[in-house]
């Protein structure tokens, strides 16, 4: 009987190492899949990094060229927007005029100023054809 135990015990660790070998081989086969993988894996983001590496310095390029463009179009924003101003003040100017002009006392007034700023600009303009006729004939 004690032959027979011995012989049960040695079948059963034989079915136990049998076993295991198998599940060491397939153990082995997914380890060494999972070594390709990593491998593969590795090379494909070595290449994502260096396209993302060129992509990021073509970026910074375009960014420094809108940035000098932008700073090459900065002095016409700050001249337009000097300009509405100019164009505010002249309406606000233009509307204070037009009330005063309205009004039944200064009507007078702003007549008469108007034919003064009249007479002094045909004066200019006669005076300078007048020098342009001179020198004409001087020629």
């Amino acid at each position: 009987m004690g032959n027979i135990a011995l012989l049960i015990i040695a079948i059963a660790f034989a079915v136990l190492v049998l076993f295991l070998v198998i599940v060491l081989h397939k153990v082995s086969k997914v380890v060494e899949e999972a070594n390709r993988t990593v491998k593969l894996v590795s090379s494909d983001v070595d290449v994502l990094l260096h396209q993302a590496d060129g992509i990021m310095a073509k970026a910074n390029t375009l960014l420094d060229d809108v940035n000098g463009k932008v700073a090459t179009i900065d002095p016409l924003f700050t001249a337009v927007a000097d300009l509405s101003e100019s164009i505010s003040d002249i309406n606000t100017s233009s509307r204070k005029l037009v009330a005063r002009i309205n009004r039944p006392s200064s009507r007078r007034k702003a007549g008469s100023a108007s034919a003064v700023v009249l007479a002094k600009t045909a004066k200019k303009f006669f005076v300078k054809k007048d020098k342009v006729k001179e020198s004409k004939e001087t020629v």
